[in-house]
Formats: structure tokens, C-alpha cells, sequence
């Protein structure tokens, strides 16, 4: 599968691109610094030198033939432009109207409460705390889901993790509308994995589904 992949260089990203290219998939990134790339992959993968906030960076790392979209860019709550994530996404849907590519899997916000979820003491302290302590990070990703919801032509997925960390690759978590706290954790490995099953899997298409331990 020929993948684009945004925020490679990031906890998330980079364990997306280590495991797209060990499943042999042909890898393109946009990154703003290839030397934060790990030097035992440059060989194997397209580099695009570039911004996802620049539009024509977007298109040119989104071609014609790309299969799918990877989405891992992550929100600095301090030195993150406003709404990154989000303005990211307008212009990757662009591309992909423009290339006819119709899938998108993105990670979000543990923080954005969903219909489908089960309401909880522990969700609703999540929210709370990141309304008031992350808020920067809270309104991008809240902002970015309300836009791919508003997006009917695309098949988009999206996955939403609480406390994300360095970790061992486990392929053993849960992956739904479950019950989740402050204290739900997943690693970038295992969250990386469940995206790149997505790519292939229609089971959560135009859902965003939680992802824990």
C-alpha cells in the first residue's frame, strides 16, 4: 500500500513509520527537518521537505496513486500554531479530493466526548482538565473532528488515545466506546498499531473509537 504519512517525526509518527515499512507499504513523508528522521529508514521512504500548514507541500507529498493517509501530528501546547491540527486536515483533504483518495486514518483527542461514548465521572474529569490545563491542544483536536464529521465523501477514521508514553508493542488493548479516566493509558506503539490495521479494516469507518489498555 502506498501511504502518506503527516507528523513523522513525533512519538506517534515515527513508531507509524516503522511499522508501515515493516509491513513492506511504500512510504512518503512531509516533514520540516528530515534529519529528525532516524537514519536507518531515509533510504527506504520519499522525503518531502516541508509544512502541512502549506498547501502545495501537502499536495506535493500526496500524489497521484497514494492509497491512503496516515495522520499522527501532534499539538504543542506551547509552541503549536493555533488550530494545527485542524488547518492540517483541510488541506489534506484537499489533496485528497484532488488525487481521488477517499482514506483517512487520524488520531485525536481522548479529551472530545462522542455520542457513542459511555459517559463517565472519569471522561468527564478527562475533558475538564484539558478544557482548563490543555486548552490549546483540546480545541485543535475538537475543532478537527467537528471538521471531518462536516466531510461526507472521505472514509475517515479516527482513534482517540488519553495518556500516550513510550512502551513495548503489546498488540493487546481495547479499541471501542469503552469506559475510559485520566488514568487510561496506551503506548505510541501499540496506538501506531491499531492505525495501521485501520488502513485495511472498514470496521470503524466515520467513527473515532478510544484506544486503552
Amino acid at each position: 500500500m502506498k501511504i502518506t504519512l503527516f507528523g513523522a517525526t513525533g512519538g506517534l509518527g515515527r513508531q507509524c513509520l516503522l511499522q508501515c515499512l515493516e509491513v513492506g507499504h511504500e512510504v512518503t513523508v512531509l516533514v520540516r527537518d528530515p534529519q529528525k528522521l532516524p537514519d536507518s529508514v531515509r533510504n527506504r521512504l520519499t522525503i518531502v521537505q516541508g509544512d502541512a500548514l502549506v498547501a502545495g507541500d501537502v499536495l506535493e507529498a500526496v500524489s497521484d496513486g497514494t492509497d491512503a493517509i496516515l495522520f499522527a501530528i501532534g499539538v504543542d501546547e506551547k509552541t503549536s500554531p493555533q488550530n494545527l491540527c485542524t488547518d492540517a486536515t483541510k488541506n489534506i483533504i484537499d489533496a485528497m479530493r484532488q488525487y481521488d483518495i477517499s482514506k483517512l486514518v487520524w488520531c485525536g483527542g481522548g479529551s472530545n466526548i462522542l455520542s457513542d461514548d459511555v459517559i463517565t465521572w472519569g471522561s468527564k474529569f478527562v475533558r475538564w482538565y484539558a478544557e482548563v490545563f490543555l486548552k490549546h491542544r483540546h480545541s485543535d483536536k475538537e475543532n478537527q473532528l467537528r471538521l471531518l464529521e462536516n466531510t461526507f465523501d472521505l472514509d475517515w477514521i479516527g482513534i482517540r488515545p488519553l495518556q500516550m508514553n513510550e512502551g513495548k508493542r503489546t498488540e493487546k488493548y481495547r479499541l471501542g466506546f469503552n469506559a475510559y479516566s485520566g488514568l487510561s493509558k496506551i503506548s505510541f506503539s501499540d496506538c501506531a498499531h491499531a492505525m495501521l490495521h485501520m488502513l485495511a479494516d472498514d470496521t470503524w469507518t466515520r467513527k473515532a473509537p478510544i484506544i486503552q489498555y
